[in-house]
């Protein structure tokens, strides 16, 4: 399995050069060159599998064994999901009128970046002890990738992570998260500004090829490759575990319903599907819209400014993993991407091709939620079934909601009409814990754990980054002082 850029300008690398890469040299994101393609009595066989060993086979397809052998991926796999509070790594509950709610956040952190990035550093320790290197690993976060990203490195002497949070922007719950781990190896930033402005300094330093190289710059956000392949899981495990029967042929289709900010879920959606599993996408955003707007009308173009919603961690404005999906649905022609990711870049606006839209319409649907759409979906989740919601969870039931309600409105005589209808699994990416504030607004209790509760008595440490000052210059400084002090 080799792996290209979505640019199409950088040379071919195997698994370990997309890990440890981040961005491609030209700019672009790597992607598999060729997507394997899974037939039904494989999908059969796969459907008795736990998440585990569904992580285990998706990933053997994507690394060599000759890279890594299988039985020390399995190992890897394992020890990643050591930590985990549920026995069955991530559960799916199921709830009144066909509500599923696949909860993915029962790693450290309490969200759904937990499995990819535990597998990541795993992957991560493998190859840095095999070859005796350091590397240098730059996170900018809107609110959960940061804490998974440092807990999945913590400690280890052949990684320093630096991590730039949105102050103000994350919840206090997700801020200590990151500012209580007194790490030699750990370095955080709280940024004056929003999610998109700290991933600028971020990109310019990747930008910089020769300071890139001499400190061995990587990022472990989900323009990682090792990232969205782990994800690709939570929509194959979503699927057997809500698919009726797959004793038909073809296969029954299941709606996946995808909370959406960077895009790397729905992305790894994508992927699953051209594997051919048989679902069906919904890409689910808060107000912050732009990925709605690309499916339903082809405009890939930046709002005035960034809102702050209650799902903060999907305030984003430029979802940088679009760039794979557009490559994917355009059979791969880098040329294009690249053409449209520059216009983009300069314009910050950009119509997608009449055909290259209309393939991503009928891959995806969409849907956006307002603030007081996720209050009610939370209040209605609550009342109906006493199971509380986060916020960027609640953007997916709302959109069942819609849905539902809107079934129960066209048979008009009974509101049973999802019993027959496309079974659906909406996914969602964090404890509700992690979002006082919103349940709060929601006139719901939290009830937070004592790992989570512990947070506020604890030692805290970061640096700020004030509005005006040149921060990729700062991090440049730093980077360069904690090299020479190893």
């Amino acid at each position: 399995m080799e792996y290209v850029s979505t640019r199409g300008g950088a040379g071919v690398v195997d698994f370990e050069g997309a890990l440890f890469s981040g961005y491609a040299p030209d700019g672009g994101l790597f992607m598999p060159q060729r997507i394997p393609s899974l037939d039904g009595d494989t999908l059969r066989r796969w459907s008795r599998l736990s998440y585990r060993e569904l992580v285990k086979e998706l990933c053997s397809l994507f690394i060599t064994a000759e890279l890594v052998p299988r039985s020390t991926l399995n190992d890897l796999i394992d020890r990643a999901f050591s930590r985990f509070r549920h026995k069955d790594v991530v559960h799916l509950s199921r709830l009144k009128d066909g509500l599923n709610v696949l909860e993915l956040w029962h790693g450290v952190t309490y969200a759904f970046k937990d499995l990819s990035l535990s597998c990541t550093g795993q992957f991560l320790q493998y190859f840095l002890e095999k070859k005796q290197k350091h590397v240098t690993i730059l996170v900018g976060t809107s609110g959960d990738t940061g804490s998974s990203a440092i807990e999945s490195v913590r400690g280890q002497k052949n990684m320093d992570i630096f991590v730039l949070l949105p102050k103000g922007f994350c919840t206090q719950i997700q801020e200590l998260q990151m500012t209580t781990v007194i790490e030699d190896n750990v370095h955080v930033f709280a940024a004056h500004g929003n999610s998109d402005e700290i991933d600028e300094p971020i990109k310019e330093l990747f930008a910089d090829v020769d300071f890139a190289g001499k400190y061995n710059l990587m990022s472990l956000n989900s323009v990682n490759w090792s990232r969205i392949m782990v994800q690709i899981a939570h929509h194959f495990y979503a699927y057997f575990q809500c698919a009726p029967s797959l004793d038909a042929t073809p296969l029954p289709v299941v709606e996946i319903v995808v909370p959406t900010g960077g895009g790397g879920n729905i992305t790894a959606g994508c992927i699953a599907q051209k594997m051919g599993l048989p679902i069906r996408l919904v890409a689910v955003v808060n107000s912050n819209d732009i990925v709605h707007r690309t499916v339903q009308h082809g405009d890939f173009s930046l709002s005035e400014s960034v809102k702050a919603t209650l799902a903060s961690a999907m305030d984003i404005q430029e979802p940088y993993n679009m760039e794979r999906i557009l490559w994917l649905l355009s059979g791969s022609d880098s040329h294009l991407t690249k053409t449209l990711m520059e216009r983009f870049s300069v314009l910050k606006s950009l119509k997608l091709p009449e055909d290259l839209h209309r393939k991503l319409s009928e891959t995806l649907r969409s849907c956006s939620a307002s603030d007081e759409d996720i209050v009610r979906a939370m209040q209605r989740c609550w009342k109906e079934n006493c199971y509380p919601l986060c916020p960027h969870s609640a953007v997916a039931a709302h959109y069942h909601y819609l849905q539902t309600d809107g079934a129960c409105l066209r048979q008009k005589s009974s509101c049973f009409s999802f019993l027959f209808s496309t079974p659906r699994c909406c996914l969602a990416p964090a404890s509700a814990a992690k979002f006082q504030d919103a349940l709060l607004r929601a006139g719901l209790v939290p009830q937070l754990p004592p790992e989570i509760t512990a947070l506020t008595a604890m030692e805290t440490r970061s640096t700020p980054l004030e509005q005006g000052q040149d921060w990729t210059q700062t991090l440049r400084e730093w980077i360069e002082a904690t090299a020479q002090r190893r």
